[in-house]
């Protein structure tokens, strides 16, 4: 292919993928006028797209808002220093680097052999949450995508029993912070092509040795396969989960089914998505 066309398809590519964010942050009022964003950056490819995309249309918004970057150093074996700081040097935004010893206090608190996601995540959520307060940031967006959604789903309904998914917009437990995921209607597929095109300065997938979620990793096969096999399986799916009939599922705390309503008193239940299902923001995906 020669680069004018490579070039023509990337483009191609980002255009489509601005028009699906630009719908969810519509859809579900991820940013409105005077937002200061902070844009969670982990090296992976969604990040970098998850930027390149919001400020792509922050250019052209009805509403002005704030992107502000920041990367969390987890001091891995095999960081790449410098990579994250010149690229967003480039940008022209103003960016925050953090390095906090993680690796240290993972290797120290969790024996060998065992699976370190679940503590990991929870001390990275909550290093980025102190600093999005410390920035003064009304939203914080991560970089999950359609793909990353499936995949909750499935891994809730097959291993914890429970209809439940990545949030596209959440408050926190503590009311403190609202994160938002501006990709949850993207394909991983395009945001792969978008990365290729741009050349992002990935990090390497194998920077973290300590833990492996098999299962997602699993999941993640079985919707590859099925794109494969059945196309437009995983966009119904992913429509499905905007369809939600109450009275047609069997969950008695949402449905009163003696009086045939929804129930008034229905709270959120199981907070932010279990630590143990969320994909790891380091692995360079």
């Amino acid at each position: 292919m020669d680069e004018r066309k490579y070039l023509y398809n990337t483009n191609k590519t980002l255009k489509r993928l601005r028009h699906l964010t630009g719908m969810a942050i519509k859809d579900f009022n991820m940013i409105t006028a005077g937002d200061r964003v902070m844009v969670c950056m982990s090296g992976g490819k969604d990040s970098y797209a998850l930027l390149e995309i919001l400020t792509s249309l922050q250019k052209s918004a009805p509403v002005d808002f704030e992107l502000i970057p920041v990367h969390l150093n987890a001091r891995l074996p095999g960081y790449p220093e410098g990579v994250m700081e010149d690229y967003l040097r480039k940008t022209g935004l103003r960016y925050h680097i953090i390095a906090e010893d993680v690796y240290s206090l993972i290797r120290e608190k969790i024996p060998d052999g065992r699976n370190i996601c679940s503590f990991c995540s929870r001390l990275r959520r909550g290093i980025l949450y102190r600093a999005a307060g410390e920035i003064g940031a009304t939203k914080i967006a991560l970089g999950h995508h359609g793909d990353d959604v499936l995949g909750t789903f499935f891994l809730n309904l097959f291993y914890a029993g429970s209809v439940k998914s990545m949030p596209a917009k959440l408050h926190t437990d503590d009311g403190r912070h609202i994160v938002i995921r501006p990709l949850v209607y993207c394909r991983e597929r395009d945001i792969v092509r978008l990365s290729e095109g741009r050349g992002y300065p990935l990090f390497p997938k194998n920077m973290c040795s300590l833990g492996e979620n098999k299962m997602r990793g699993e999941i993640r096969e079985m919707i590859n396969d099925w794109d494969k096999k059945f196309p437009g399986r995983s966009m119904n799916m992913l429509r499905a989960m905007q369809r939600i009939c109450p009275s047609h599922m069997l969950d008695r705390r949402l449905y009163d089914f003696d009086r045939n309503e929804i129930r008034e008193d229905y709270g959120r239940i199981g907070g932010e998505t279990s630590e143990e299902q969320e994909p790891c923001g380091t692995d360079g995906d």
